[in-house]
């Protein structure tokens, strides 16, 4: 899946400075389809009733952390492949691990600038290609094998 500035973002963070903060950036790299969610349960709502490319979301929120709505997410068919960035003002490796092994896409942490959001994204559609791609690779050399055995010597 490429990088597509004009798939749907959804942010998710229960302080609204902070919203208003990634979206400005978000449309600053060239996103303009943002939506947005105060905590984990309104952005389930959300991701169900459309499919989103990208989520960001800040893992200090109340009732349900960021964690647990990745959680959430990986664990439903509907919206388990939906790419995954955390924001946190915590660098905590146990969080960074915690997430990594939850399947977060990518992890960013608080301040950060338009420059390395931006590259946080790339890096997040970059491994979705390189990984498409080297799966294409290996199913098509597969078949390349699977047809060279069969041939007659």
């Amino acid at each position: 899946m490429a990088l597509d500035p004009k798939m749907p973002v959804l942010v998710v963070d229960d302080y609204s400075t902070m919203v208003r903060i990634i979206r400005n950036l978000l449309r600053q790299i060239g996103f303009e389809d943002i939506d947005d969610a105060c905590e984990g349960s309104a952005a389930l709502e959300k991701m169900t009733a459309k499919r989103y490319g990208l989520v960001i979301s800040d893992w200090n929120m109340e009732p349900m952390t960021g964690y647990d709505l990745l959680r959430r997410v990986r664990a439903n068919p509907q919206i388990e492949t939906t790419p995954f960035i955390m924001v946190t003002a915590e660098s905590k490796t146990e969080n960074v691990i915690a997430a990594k092994k939850a399947g977060v896409n990518n992890y960013i942490v608080k301040p950060f600038n338009a420059q390395t959001l931006k590259a946080k994204i790339e890096s997040v559609f970059a491994d979705k290609s390189e990984l498409t791609s080297a799966v294409e690779q290996t199913n098509a050399a597969t078949f390349v094998g699977s047809r060279l055995q069969r041939s007659p010597a």
